[in-house]
């Protein structure tokens, strides 16, 4: 993949990666491996979180959408090699800055939500990003009682 086409966006806009949609990939060790070694570059790459964790739902059983949605994200890669995060030393800013981004009941299989959010502060990002699953509905809490 190293003389792939280059890629400018990260996931297909038009479609959601399904559970049981297309055949079986033929290696699903290369393909768990790879995106295991995927999941390691969100450290200092977290605009494809997303993107991974949506390939890393799918290593028990990959499928040829899966595949392709991981080499979309090489070839992603790429493009944007230079890309990535910028810490400065020092900062005189104390700007708060926050990003999210909720996709309601987008998962096509458990029509779970999906959020996350990004916190900047004086232009820093001082944790790792975050993306979660949400249920669609809120699970009323249990009270016990010893």
């Amino acid at each position: 993949m190293t003389d792939c086409k280059p890629c400018s966006t990260l996931v297909d806009t038009q479609g959601k990666l399904s559970e049981a949609g297309g055949t079986p990939v033929t290696h699903p060790t290369a393909y768990q491996n790879l995106a295991g070694a995927l999941q390691y570059l969100t450290f200092i790459q977290p605009d494809i979180t997303y993107a991974v964790q949506q390939i890393c739902l799918h290593m028990h059983d990959p499928r040829e959408p899966h595949l392709t949605a991981l080499k979309r994200i090489l070839c992603y890669l790429r493009d944007t090699i230079d890309f990535g995060l910028l810490l400065h030393r020092r900062s005189s800013s104390t700007e708060l800055v926050v990003y999210t981004n909720t996709d309601w009941a987008g998962c096509p299989d458990t029509r779970r939500s999906t959020s996350g959010y990004a916190v900047l502060l004086g232009g820093n990002l001082p944790g790792r990003p975050s993306a979660s699953r949400l249920s669609p509905t809120p699970v009323p809490r249990q009270s016990t009682t010893l």
